[in-house]
């Protein structure tokens, strides 16, 4: 795998580990628990960042570009479909906008970009790493893609948290207004 390459795939599970990081720190700073599409746009930044995590610690493989690109495909319908929901003239949409637009607009158009940027790591990455051994793909996982992949395991284990403290076992509300887990505790 070029550096170029390995590179980008170290970006884009750090950018997506830090747009996941962005979401819940607004989550918390603005006290705005995320809608049930909110939390499934979470999960497809997630499966996004899966491609590339194993591209970093496995070698190139177009399979794990397509995973890429699946997560990115469910986080288009997710963000879409809210996008799609708010669009009408009057019509309320849920928390607060960030820089003139709201977090489903901004996920929309992160999508995109994870979509494109896919395809350019895919066209730019030639043969697959079939020739390299374990051993030296493991070698090459050090330092910052190691970080980048640990932070973004870390984010996601708190956005599985956080999704169970505010849900439960149950269906999330429709306009989540707190967490279950404070309900329970009382």
């Amino acid at each position: 795998m070029g550096s170029f390459v390995r590179l980008g795939n170290a970006l884009g599970a750090a950018g997506i580990a830090m747009v996941l990081l962005v979401a819940f720190g607004l989550q918390f700073g603005l006290n705005e628990p995320p809608c049930p599409l909110c939390t499934l746009q979470r999960v497809a930044f997630v499966l996004c960042s899966f491609g590339f995590v194993l591209n970093l610690r496995f070698g190139v493989q177009p399979l794990h570009y397509g995973l890429a690109l699946l997560g990115a495909l469910f986080g288009v319908v997710a963000s879409g479909y809210q996008v799609l929901q708010h669009i009408a003239p009057g019509a309320a949409a849920y928390g607060s906008p960030i820089l003139g637009m709201h977090l489903d607009t901004w996920s929309l158009m992160l999508f995109f970009a994870v979509i494109a940027v896919t395809a350019l790591l895919l066209m730019l990455s030639g043969r697959p790493d079939h020739d390299r051994s374990d051993h030296q793909t493991a070698m090459r996982f050090r330092g910052i893609l190691r970080f980048a992949v640990y932070l973004l395991i870390a984010v996601t284990l708190a956005n599985a948290a956080n999704s169970f403290a505010q849900c439960g076992p149950n269906e999330c509300a429709a306009n989540p207004t707190g967490y279950w887990i404070s309900q329970v505790l009382r």
